[in-house]
């Protein structure tokens, strides 16, 4: 007759599933980091830092518990002009909204691509950038070249402060562009109406913000009603195969598409060095509500970033 499994052996085989589980995912994980080496990886006050680099790459990720995550900042090894991301392609296409800023401010430092990037397009801009931990600003500067200027420098701080004060100074700015990233996602305290009402004031009146956030996102109809109660209507920048989406508000009324698409050509020439047809944009560029409007908007008394855990 056959015997029943004990107790002992069903728990014996359970644990050699589990450890054998376990091995197909080290090896998985293993297999996937052929080519990845870990140049460099510290913790800061905020999250750990951490810069892996293959044959053709170079990235910054911010993780909150591990090495694991998502990259948050790359650039080519052999063309460090071009962009890597989706999302920073797509931030590029809101010149077809306003065009030549005089004076910017940019909130997360990463890599320093961004900052890179528009002072290429606009060497006479002047550029400030709110990085909230030094740790970020170091390693920018130590494995991704990035330099100050005359006319780029760090605000080491919380951005929350920094344009907190600044609108009390009075200070304006022409784009002031929104990339914060804690290694989970967007700090809190930088998604809600009164953090927006005090980015509004820095912007004259033909201003314009642009925030880089995610399509993917359980807080997506939260913070989309949240800029337009602070905005009205804004460009929402989504592109398929990519979980960012981008947020273009302006001071001024927005063009229709049409306009975006006759102004296109004029920017294909300056834009191609970084890896980008502008003129394909226009099409991802839409003003169309297409969240649920009745969701809670995001205030300092209420910003559920739990959500995004369940």
């Amino acid at each position: 007759m056959k015997q029943a499994p004990t107790v002992w052996s069903q728990f014996k085989w359970h644990v050699i599933a589990v450890v054998v589980i376990a091995l197909l995912i080290s090896m998985a994980d293993a297999f996937a980091q052929i080519g990845v080496r870990y140049i460099h990886q510290e913790r800061s006050l905020y999250r750990n830092i951490v810069v892996t680099e293959d044959s053709s790459r170079r990235c910054m990720r911010f993780t909150i518990t591990s090495r694991s995550g998502q990259n948050q900042s790359c650039r080519y090894l052999e063309r460090p002009v071009e962009l890597v991301f989706p999302y920073a392609k797509m931030t590029l296409s809101s010149l077809l909204v306003q065009n030549e800023p005089k004076r910017m401010l940019i909130v997360g430092l990463g890599g320093g691509t961004l900052p890179d990037t528009y002072s290429r397009l606009f060497p006479d801009t002047e550029i400030v950038i709110s990085e909230i931990d030094d740790a970020v600003f170091r390693v920018a500067r130590e494995y991704f070249g990035f330099e100050e200027t005359d006319k780029i420098k760090v605000d080491v701080g919380d951005a929350r402060v920094y344009i907190k004060r600044a609108g009390l100074r009075g200070e304006k700015f022409d784009l002031v562009i929104l990339d914060a990233f804690n290694g989970e996602y967007i700090p809190e305290h930088l998604m809600t109406v009164e953090f927006l009402e005090e980015v509004k004031k820095l912007l004259p009146d033909d201003g314009m913000v642009v925030s880089n956030t995610f399509s993917t996102s359980r807080l997506y109809a939260a913070e989309s009603n949240t800029y337009r109660a602070v905005f009205g209507d804004f460009y929402n920048i989504r592109q398929a195969g990519t979980g960012n989406r981008v947020i273009v508000a302006s001071m001024q009324p927005l063009p229709d598409r049409a306009t975006l698409q006759s102004r296109a050509p004029a920017f294909k020439a300056r834009l191609e060095q970084f890896g980008m047809d502008v003129t394909e944009y226009p099409q991802y560029m839409s003003t169309q509500v297409t969240w649920d409007t009745g969701q809670r908007i995001l205030t300092d008394q209420y910003s559920p970033a739990n959500l995004l855990n369940n």
